[in-house]
């Protein structure tokens, strides 16, 4: 087995990684203060190609695949997790769900847009009362001659209030629901009818977006249906395999940048007349770190493989998006220890880390929804 990385992909991560050291990181703790991701740094990371890495270039994309996208992601989650989400959410969700449900014709009309920046896009799926349970959305369309009629509310979503197209998934069968009965569709943002409303004061991911749509009878055209009437819940199923895998590869990047910023203090802070990187006590939670982030950074890049060869990996992704997401979480604590009270301030990038880290274990489905997509797959198996 060749876990090598290709030359492409060696050179995608030294884009990006200048890419982040120049543009993101400086600004990572204002992008935390101020609340917003900076729309010109979208735009920037889409003029360098970090937004087409994982597409065909039919499409302005760079072709790199899944592992290419890891490598990114990876990257940007280093310096700031509201940018990794509000990337993640655009190229991994939207962009994707175009790619995997899109006709020829709306692939090309929006990911062209999209891969450079122009265009900013969301994933419409959760509501109030359909979280983890996402076939009971509420949210309905209704035939109209060649149109649809879309009413209903979102919540919680990533880029809901600043992206330009969103994919929203609606009850076009009250009967069948998941079995046939939702169906997605793409909604523009200057459609009449369409609105939306930030939400604030999260604990993490300040930076990004998250927002409640309200859809009031707005009208959407036979031509913006995404994929076959009916098919919208496999489709949502399909892009978020991708996404949890994804959002893996920002832990993995997360958990080495707290690595990082833990050896170095540990080598700088002294206490009883020596470095505390001297302690077995600091060098014990060093070496669990280590071994975690070895163990996410396996799992993330063996799936990503698998993804790219075409390979199922519903069960796969689930597992490092469950691992690396409370991996991630055991060394922001571990990092936020070693750094004592420094940790637990608000300008050092540790205490934001650790803020930030707590999400991964609720978006994209909560780690309970991965715990059973796990075993009801094992289970299918063994039958």
């Amino acid at each position: 087995m060749d876990f090598t990385f290709s030359s492409e992909h060696i050179m995608l991560r030294e884009t990006a990684r200048r890419f982040v050291d120049r543009e993101l990181r400086p600004i990572a703790q204002q992008i935390d203060k101020e609340r917003e991701v900076p729309r010109s740094l979208i735009t920037k990371a889409g003029a360098v190609g970090l937004l087409g890495v994982p597409f065909p270039e039919t499409y302005g994309g760079s072709g790199l695949g899944e592992i290419g996208y890891c490598v990114l992601l990876e990257e940007i989650g280093r310096a700031c997790a509201s940018t990794s989400v509000t990337i993640g959410a655009h190229v991994g969700l939207a962009c994707f769900s175009i790619l995997l449900g899109g006709n020829e014709e709306q692939k090309r009309r929006y990911l062209p847009r999209m891969i450079s920046g122009e265009w900013l896009g969301a994933y419409a799926l959760t509501e109030a009362g359909a979280g983890s349970d996402a076939a009971s959305i509420q949210t309905e369309a209704i035939r109209d001659g060649d149109d649809f009629i879309l009413n209903g509310t979102k919540l919680w979503i990533s880029n809901g209030d600043i992206a330009d197209v969103i994919v929203v998934y609606a009850v076009t069968d009250a009967q069948r629901k998941a079995r046939g009965g939702i169906t997605a569709f793409l909604v523009e943002r200057t459609s009449p009818g369409f609105s939306a409303h930030r939400i604030h004061d999260k604990m993490g991911i300040r930076g990004s977006s998250t927002a409640e749509l309200v859809l009031d009878h707005v009208r959407v055209p036979k031509e913006n249906v995404l994929g076959e009437m009916g098919a919208g819940f496999v489709l949502a199923m399909k892009t978020l395999d991708e996404s949890r895998l994804s959002l893996g590869a920002a832990c993995v990047g997360a958990g080495k940048e707290l690595i990082q910023l833990s050896t170095d203090f540990a080598k700088k802070r002294h206490a009883f007349g020596q470095p505390i990187a001297q302690f077995q006590a600091i060098q014990w939670m060093l070496a669990d770190m280590a071994a975690e982030v070895y163990l996410m950074e396996s799992a993330v890049y063996r799936t990503a493989w698998m993804y790219d060869q075409g390979l199922r990996i519903t069960r796969e992704s689930a597992i490092a998006k469950l691992y690396a997401s409370e991996a991630l979480c055991r060394i922001a604590d571990k990092a936020v220890q070693i750094h004592g009270g420094m940790g637990y301030m608000g300008e050092h990038p540790v205490e934001r880390f650790y803020r930030d880290a707590r999400i991964n274990r609720i978006f994209e489905g909560t780690n309970e929804i991965q715990r059973l997509v796990i075993a009801e797959d094992l289970l299918k198996q063994a039958s």
